[in-house]
Order: C-alpha cells, then structure tokens, then sequence
C-alpha cells in the first residue's frame, strides 16, 4: 500500500477548503437532543453486545480464561538460620504471612535475614515450638518481646518445660497460644498439625504444614521414627528430617559412654543410616525438598550425611538429586536434598511441587 507524505511547507492548522461551511450547516448536530429512554437502551444494547463477546472469547474448552480468574502461585518460601546443637530456627511464608520454627538462633540474626530476603517481621504471625531444649527456645522470649503480635504455639506441657528448666520471664505465658497433638491449628495462612516424636525433651512434637497443594513435615530431634511421625512424613512434599550423627563416628568419637548411650538410644537423636533407610523406605515422586537438620559438630560432616542418604535413595532408582539451588541441572532433578548448615542461613529457597 502507498504511503503518503506530508508535502513540503503544509501547515496542519491552515483552513480546509470546506471548513466554513461544514461549520454552518453541521455546528447544531452536537447539540441535537437525545431521549432518555433511547440513550438507557443503546446502552444496554452496548452491554450485551460486549457481554455476548467475551463469552465467546473465553467459555470454550479450548480457550484461555481471562487474567482475573487465574489463580494466585501457590509458592512457599523456606530459609533456616542454622541448625544444630548450638542452635535451631526455621521460616516457612508464602509472601504475604509466616512463622518460625522455634528460637534458637539471636533475634538480630533471624530479622536481618528475613529483612535481606524482603520479609518484614509483621508478616511472621507465629514461633511453634518442637520442644523445650535451650538450643530451640533460647530466644524465644527476646522476640515476642520485641515483636508483640507474634505469638508462642507449644503445648502445655512443653511450656511449662520452658519455664521450669530455663530462666525465661513468665510473661512469656501472655504470649503462649495453646495447642495440642493431632488438633489443627491456623498461623495466618497455613494450617499446622502436632505430631508426637521421641526424643528426651518434654512433650516433644513435630509438625505437620499445609498449604494449598503442599504438605511440608517437620521433625528435628527425634532417636526413632514413631507411628505418629511416619504417618505424616510419608504425606510431606517437603520433608525436614534430623541426620544426626554417623555410628562409626560416635562410637570412636570422645564422648562419655553415657552421653553415646544417651545419643544413640530411642529417645535420642537418629543416625545417617536410620535416616537414609528410612528415606528410602518412602520415596515417591511427590517427595521434593528433603532437608537433613541436626547434625553433630564432632560426629557427623554434611559430605557423610548427604553421601549416606544420595546412596540409599539411588538404590532406589532416584537418577538425579538435586542440591536445592537454583541452576537448571538442579531444578532438572526429582528430588532436591540439602544439609541445614551449622551456623550459616541457607538463604531463601522456594519450595516447589514441579
């Protein structure tokens, strides 16, 4: 098709040829009356025309639904502050709300974290407590003093733990929010779950997590896998699970024999062994993120831990294990596994079902 060009010295606001009379025989037609009744109809008359078109656009089973209706992502977010004997914190969010995993890390550490990776300590409803050992409440007093609105989820039992072997404020029970073993409970917008464990603690528990389509288990401390805790890891995308130490270690390792025994017995800590065997025992494909927490300083290493699990899960047919990070050959993988570190943050990590 030809273009046309402006010629040369064409002043666009010069006079038309016919402009003044287009003036005088057209100037009254805006103003010509239209009738009320008639307008209301036209209008209608638009509304069903533009009615009748995006239901042709978008009803079939073959089309795209519009933008308003596509569902929020469904996304969960997960950094741990460090993981061990020194000291034990997690967050799960989905952006818009969160909770820790127990107060065992110093809180100027735990807000800097989440403040580096955009999460704000009024998004954090909630602290839920597995247990009553320092390395996992040490801080918790410090935060819900400083962050009024976040409350303390443990059970009864577990604070009166808190209380009778630390010395933490008794103020702490303005903060305290009752919950109680295979009873649901809601922090802002995840719906939690108390499971027993075994471990030497005082009503030790861990915790079952839903959100949208994920299901995330969390058992940090425990010496076996009880009926109540496989019941629900077996449900988990997300599993979070202690490797403690690794048997030939400890038992060649400086400790007393009765802190081994102690270590080694049902209500202690669990082996690489037990874990791995355990793993394998209930891999599937909806298993996607397992995080190893817990591990010794003098009788485990992450390269033993991971090298003890990566072995019995490959011996299931698991090709590919993933390390959690964000690379393509990583997110190519089935089933991601990470050792908490020690003492460092993980940094964010996004949990996903694909």
């Amino acid at each position: 098709m030809a273009r046309y060009k402006k010629r040369t010295g064409y002043d666009e606001g010069s006079p038309g040829l016919f402009d003044d009379l287009e003036s005088s025989l057209f100037h009254e037609a805006s103003r010509f009356p239209v009738h009320p009744g008639i307008q209301k109809e036209a209008l209608n008359r638009l509304q069903q025309e533009e009615d009748k078109r995006r239901k042709e656009l978008f009803d079939g089973d073959d089309t795209f639904s519009p933008l308003e209706d596509v569902p929020a992502i469904d996304r969960i977010n997960f950094i741990s502050f460090g993981s061990g004997s020194s000291g034990n914190c997690a967050y799960i969010g989905d952006g818009d709300t969160g909770f820790l995993i127990d107060a065992g890390i110093d809180m100027p550490t735990v807000v800097e974290e989440l403040r580096r990776n955009g999460i704000a300590m009024d998004s954090v409803k909630g602290i839920v407590l597995t247990h009553d050992h320092s390395d996992h409440v040490r801080f918790v007093y410090t935060i819900v003093r400083k962050y009024r609105h976040i409350g303390v989820y443990c059970t009864p039992r577990a604070l009166n733990g808190i209380l009778r072997r630390h010395s933490i404020s008794n103020r702490i029970k303005d903060y305290h929010r009752p919950i109680y073993k295979e009873h649901p409970f809601k922090i802002g917008n995840f719906t939690l779950l108390a499971f027993e464990v075994m471990h030497d603690g005082t009503d030790n528990a861990g915790f079952f997590i839903t959100h949208g389509r994920h299901t995330i288990a969390v058992a940090t401390d425990l010496g076996c896998v009880s009926e109540r805790a496989d019941h629900y890891m077996r449900q988990a995308n997300h599993l979070m699970i202690e490797a403690n130490y690794d048997a030939r270690m400890l038992a060649n390792g400086p400790y007393p024999e009765y802190l081994k025994a102690r270590i080694s017995s049902d209500n202690g800590h669990l082996d690489n062994a037990v874990t791995a065997s355990y793993l394998a025992e209930i891999y599937t494909p909806a298993l996607r993120n397992i995080f190893l927490c817990h591990l010794s300083k003098d009788n485990n290493t992450p390269e033993t831990a991971l090298r003890t699990i990566e072995d019995a899960l490959h011996r299931t047919g698991v090709a590919e294990i993933g390390d959690c990070s964000e690379s393509p050959y990583s997110r190519m993988a089935p089933v991601q596994l990470m050792a908490l570190p020690r003492f460092d943050s993980t940094g964010l990590i996004s949990l996903r079902l694909k």
